[in-house]
């Protein structure tokens, strides 16, 4: 079995190794170590929780014993895609370098960038940074990456896929192309591979374990939930978290409770705190002093229940975490295998549990088809069972007002009876005290005699008038608008014209009367 002491460390660095407890490396630690002191490109693979921060710390320490940094410009960079990870990586250095004399940053978001500038003007060993707090020291001035011998990207697939790929390749380009480059992730699709390839040159790749799987050591299980109605979803899944809690006992002593969105998270630690549960958020919109309160509270055992995002999923090494809940199908298949990576760490037993609405079956199979595996399902421990669909009771059959039919009448005579459901048209409907004014105002309005009509007539030859078109009953036309005050005879003959020509549909064309400049017309072109 390799032991830490045939992996060529610096001696000062197996002391430190031994004094935190660790006897032999992990398998990426066996692996990855020996090609990076060699000063190799290294990618290396391998789930969480299997120690791939140890896997370039250790070598990097061994590395920079010998030499000094120079002011602004440090020897080695380390991104990370959160806060809370690289200050676990910052942490894992000032375990590893206790004995020997060497000087590091943190530079992250939520800090005043004064204290950064005083460590960076002093000269610092490794840099450990988020990328945009990186880039905000590079455009001030303050910070020159011209020295780097050394580059970490922590993390990689989630740096990528948090969207900072344009900042990662500026990051490299403002480095030495000379330097050695080490990925470290736990899943790696093949457009984050092509993107390493770009960067990394002639890499070795270390691979101790199939992509995406999960630890043998964690009890998996989904609990599959149809609420009630949906308006009440949110707080049925949040009843059921409680039972779920409560249903492990004893055996849950801490657990961190994940959720898609950041309002989600506010509102179960909310939820549970309210019955009784000692419970706290943690995500990116919280102040980092707050975040680091919340997470050392949570690693102490002052805290059991931590509500996060996915900002806790990457990376957080907390040993003696018993339970993962998923509150929310992660939407991205690889979460899920980084989320539960939270329990079951250092050869741990741990025991993962997610609640799947319908709407996340979908999500549920993409994680499914990630780890190769069928997620066991699990029982509601309220043994609330989903609202069977109502089915249509043919067999009853009742009229439109809600009384029953005849025993022998039957559904399509029931649909028979019923009226059809009226259209909504434009037409405007008259009220009926219109209609008696229109009858009072017969003698006020004008006959269709005494109404001049306009008719079509041709430039040279007069057109004989079309008969006159009375009414079927004999009676003359009335004025729908007679009678109403404030018209003049003017308006009512107005009235009257629009009234005829709507009921005149006749054509009027030229007919036998065919003005002459169109006869003259054929008649040149004939010619």
């Amino acid at each position: 079995m390799t032991k830490f002491s045939d992996l060529n460390l610096n001696p000062k660095v197996l002391r430190a190794i031994e004094e935190a407890g660790y006897e032999t490396p992990t398998p990426i630690q066996a692996g990855a170590i020996p090609p990076a002191l060699e000063g190799k490109d290294v990618l290396g693979i391998a789930q969480t929780g299997t120690g791939k921060t140890a896997s370039f710390t250790l070598p990097m320490i061994t590395m920079l014993a010998r030499g000094r940094a120079r002011a602004r410009m440090p020897r080695s960079l380390v991104l990370c895609p959160t806060r809370e990870l690289a200050a676990q990586v910052a942490e894992n250095f000032d375990t590893y370098t206790k004995h020997l004399k060497l000087t590091k940053a943190l530079l992250i978001g939520g800090v005043s960038f004064g204290e950064q500038d005083k460590l960076i003007d002093k000269g610092v060993d490794v840099l450990i940074a988020t990328p945009g707090r990186l880039i905000d020291h590079f455009e001030r001035g303050k910070l020159i990456l011209s020295d780097v011998k050394i580059m970490v990207v922590d993390e990689a697939d989630r740096m990528l896929d948090m969207g900072f790929i344009p900042d990662i390749e500026r990051i490299f380009q403002m480095t030495p192309f000379t330097r050695q480059t080490l990925f470290f992730s736990a899943t790696m699709a093949p457009e984050i591979e092509r993107i390493t390839n770009t960067f990394l040159s002639n890499p070795i790749r270390v691979e101790v374990a199939r992509q995406a799987t999960t630890g043998e050591n964690i009890e998996q299980g989904v609990l599959m939930l149809a609420a009630s109605r949906k308006d009440r979803e949110a707080t049925e899944k949040r009843n059921v978290l409680r039972a779920l809690i409560d249903a492990e006992g004893d055996k849950c002593t801490n657990a961190i409770i994940f959720c898609n969105r950041k309002m989600d998270v506010d509102t179960v630690a909310k939820s549970l705190k309210k019955h009784g549960y000692d419970a706290a958020p943690i995500h990116g919109d919280l102040d980092q002093s707050q975040r680091t309160k919340t997470l050392d509270g949570f690693r102490n055992g002052d805290l059991r229940f931590l509500v996060a995002s996915d900002v806790a999923a990457r990376g957080l090494d907390v040993p003696s975490v018993s339970h993962v809940f998923n509150f929310d199908v992660p939407s991205h298949a690889e979460d899920y295998v980084h989320r539960i990576g939270r329990t079951g760490r250092a050869g741990r037993d741990g025991k993962a549990i997610m609640i799947c609405v319908p709407r996340d079956e979908k999500n549920l199979a993409d994680v499914e088809h990630l780890v190769q595996r069928e997620i066991p399902r699990l029982e509601n421990p309220l043994g609330d069972k989903p609202a069977a669909k109502p089915v249509k009771d043919t067999a009853k059959v009742t009229t439109k007002a809600g009384k029953p039919a005849s025993k022998d009448a039957t559904p399509d005579d029931a649909a028979k009876s019923e009226k059809p459901k009226r259209t909504r048209t434009r037409s405007r409907k008259k009220p009926d005290s219109a209609k008696v004014e229109d009858e009072n105002s017969v003698a006020d309005t004008p006959t269709p005699e005494a109404t001049p009509k306009v008719t079509a007539e041709p430039q040279h030859e007069p057109k004989a008038e079309a008969p006159e078109e009375k009414p079927q009953d004999g009676k003359p036309h009335q004025n729908r608008r007679g009678g109403r005050g404030g018209r003049t005879d003017g308006n009512r003959n107005d009235n009257n014209r629009q009234q005829n020509n709507r009921n005149d549909n006749r054509v009027v064309g030229l007919g036998d009367h065919t003005p002459e400049f169109i006869e003259l017309s054929f008649e040149q072109r004939s010619k």
